[in-house]
């Protein structure tokens, strides 16, 4: 930034108390309104973390680029978000050069330099089948620490991250087929007897993996938040169950199957042994003259 510098004393670096996100009827305002096939009962959640992360570039670095800095939306435990989110709106101060970026593809982030903090806002926009409304965040750069106790250091940066779970209720029949076995994304609950549709997820047909950031450079500096490994090791188990249960089907398919083709088998060996016995072994009619 080339503008003021104006720390906030009410910032920090730690975990901030996550929020929920909801999405209520989120295809009210489409075209296709009606039209949409949804799960009733069934919710969707995406734990998403975004924030800033600030280096301090040394006493030889100009005084309007001190620092060096990127912000970023990223998963909770760095998952692919790209599965969710189609692009991202990073929406920086007027003094920038083209202050709007848009970033299409994961991992959304940007890096800039500048001296100055202020308000980044944030909009996520989503696929077609996720949801037709945008969803608009704001997040104060911080550049110096809070404690004033020393000079800055060059080796650690200033690190401000919010941690949100996204909620989904009663997503497309689509949208779930996608998501629902992908790592990002979170299924709390399903209703009994809930027939699970055909794996075909994105994550696999476009580049497994490609937006993750747990080999991130700047991954080291995440913070961690509990409430994101927690959701992520429910998940984890549900999705364990949940291809227990698919395969227990399909084994009993695969025996249903066996047991009707052995006995088809069967039936052509008899008909096969009928069709080979002499003409006077088949039953009188009851109406031939003697």
């Amino acid at each position: 930034m080339q503008g003021e510098n104006h720390p906030d004393p009410q910032d920090s670096v730690s975990a901030a108390k996550p929020q929920h996100l909801n999405f209520i009827n989120i295809t009210d305002d489409s075209e296709n309104k009606g039209t949409i096939k949804r799960h009733k009962d069934i919710e969707l959640s995406v734990p998403i973390v975004y924030g800033t992360m600030a280096f301090y570039l040394g006493r030889k670095a100009s005084e309007s680029q001190s620092h060096k800095w990127t912000v970023y939306v990223r998963g909770a435990t760095n998952e692919d978000l790209g599965v969710v989110i189609n692009r991202v709106v990073f929406q920086l101060h007027p003094s920038f050069n083209n202050p709007t970026r848009v970033v299409e593809s994961p991992p959304f982030e940007l890096t800039e330099c500048g001296w100055g903090e202020f308000e980044i806002g944030i909009t996520l926009f989503f696929h077609s089948d996720v949801c037709d409304k945008q969803l608009d965040l704001f997040h104060h750069l911080k550049l110096y620490p809070e404690s004033e106790s020393g000079p800055q250091t060059t080796k650690k940066p200033v690190v401000v991250e919010t941690y949100n779970e996204i909620v989904f209720p009663e997503p497309s029949e689509g949208f779930f087929a996608r998501v629902f076995d992908h790592p990002a994304v979170i299924v709390p609950r399903l209703p009994a007897g809930f027939r699970m549709p055909t794996i075909t997820p994105l994550y696999i047909m476009n580049e497994q993996g490609k937006g993750e950031t747990k080999n991130h450079p700047l991954s080291q500096w995440y913070l961690n938040f509990s409430e994101a490994d927690e959701l992520l090791k429910l998940a984890a188990a549900r999705q364990q169950v949940r291809w227990l249960c698919l395969i227990f089907v399909w084994l009993i398919y695969l025996i249903e199957l066996f047991r009707v083709q052995a006995h088809i088998v069967k039936l052509r060996r008899q008909l096969s042994l009928m069709s080979g016995l002499p003409e006077s072994s088949n039953p009188s009619s009851g109406y031939e003259c003697i």
